[in-house]
């Protein structure tokens, strides 16, 4: 859907750029960062200028316009910094390639979130951090239920508002270290790890 790319990649910095997106809760989320850094969905680079500065970074997307976008803010960086097309589903990185995963608003938009986080515990190692900036359905009824009707309308440019991320994040194998309400129970800090032993592991995937 060519024409539904461009579209995204000329809003995500008007959706992206707000100061609840680019505020201290997701500075203090990358900190986080550790070794080998996996950033999956850099979008138009807008996160880029808040990546704490001296690490390997290998931030991907699934689409080129984004990625020649983002080319611009890469220079910035005061690290390595690579920018790599690929998918969030079937990532092309060897198992434990990685020791920190970072995400922001990207599992929204991901197809089959549940096999894309199984993708990210496969290419972390064991120990290894998964941080996550993320907006959730709210438990609240009302809020809920709103954004239930906003996907109705979102969902046709890919987005969906009413995901249960933590849920997911769960099922994928991970242990859920630390939440932080970014605002209300919509948007979430999440600080999540790959389990180091293989027991963890094998009950994670059951």
């Amino acid at each position: 859907m060519p024409g539904v790319w461009e579209l995204r990649a000329k809003l995500y910095d008007v959706c992206e750029g707000s100061t609840l997106r680019r505020g201290p809760a997701k500075a203090a989320l990358f900190r986080d960062m550790e070794g080998r850094v996996l950033f999956v969905a850099v979008g138009t680079g807008v996160d880029i200028t808040q990546f704490p500065p001296g690490h390997q970074i290998v931030a991907v997307d699934i689409n080129k316009e984004m990625l020649r976008r983002a080319t611009r803010r890469q220079k910035s960086y005061y690290g390595d910094l690579q920018l790599v097309e690929a998918d969030a589903m079937n990532l092309m990185f060897p198992d434990g390639s990685f020791d920190t995963a970072v995400t922001s608003c990207t599992f929204c938009s991901v197809p089959d979130p549940v096999r894309a986080l199984r993708e990210l515990y496969r290419v972390l190692r064991p120990g290894g951090k998964l941080l996550m900036f993320e907006h959730v359905r709210s438990r609240n009824p009302v809020f809920g239920l709103t954004l239930d009707l906003m996907t109705l309308w979102t969902r046709r440019l890919g987005t969906e508002m009413n995901r249960d991320t933590v849920g997911n994040v769960i099922k994928a194998g991970f242990e859920i270290t630390r939440i932080d309400s970014v605002y209300l129970d919509i948007i979430l800090a999440i600080r999540g790890r790959k389990p180091k032993s293989r027991g963890s592991e094998e009950r994670g995937h059951a």
